[in-house]
């Protein structure tokens, strides 16, 4: 088991969560926003939940050890 998945799998939560939740401390960050201006608020709150699903996927796979560190 590997730690470091532990914090991947987190961050990707986050992202998840922040997006989904509409956070506005998330959503008001600096390149939320420029990517709110490319694909629209909507469209970038859709972007960061697949984003933080993909990165904690990849979390999960590095704690149980599928991938290798």
């Amino acid at each position: 088991m590997n730690f470091v998945g532990l914090i991947v799998l987190g961050a990707g939560l986050f992202s998840v969560a922040g997006g989904a939740m509409d956070w506005k401390f998330f959503m008001d960050n600096r390149k939320a926003k420029r990517m709110a201006r490319v694909l629209g608020y909507t469209g970038a709150r859709i972007f960061y939940c697949v984003l933080g699903a993909v990165i904690a996927v990849f979390g999960l796979l590095l704690f149980i050890g599928v991938v290798p560190v």
